[in-house]
């Protein structure tokens, strides 16, 4: 599944705040967009999604706060259910 990711840093914690169509706004805890917010991000969408985090790559706008994120280790399914859960 390919999801566009908006990035929100300096948070007091991971989550995913909300889902606007296929766009999920997530929030984490680091100050600046570099490769440990990146990390951090993979880390976290690897936990949420219940995937291994070598799962979760970014494949566009690893340096920006917009970002193109694969995930897979799931079926469609499984992961179309997950979104619906987002409010």
């Amino acid at each position: 599944m390919i999801v566009k990711v908006r990035v929100i840093t300096n948070s007091a914690s991971n989550e995913v705040v909300s889902r606007i169509g296929s766009v999920l706004r997530v929030k984490v805890k680091t100050k600046s967009l570099d490769n440990k917010a990146n990390d951090i991000l993979t880390g976290y969408l690897a936990d949420f999604f219940e995937v291994m985090p070598n799962n979760v790559a970014i494949i566009r706008g690893a340096k920006g706060r917009e970002k193109t994120v694969e995930i897979s280790g799931k079926t469609e399914q499984s992961f179309a259910s997950i979104m619906e859960s987002i409010p």
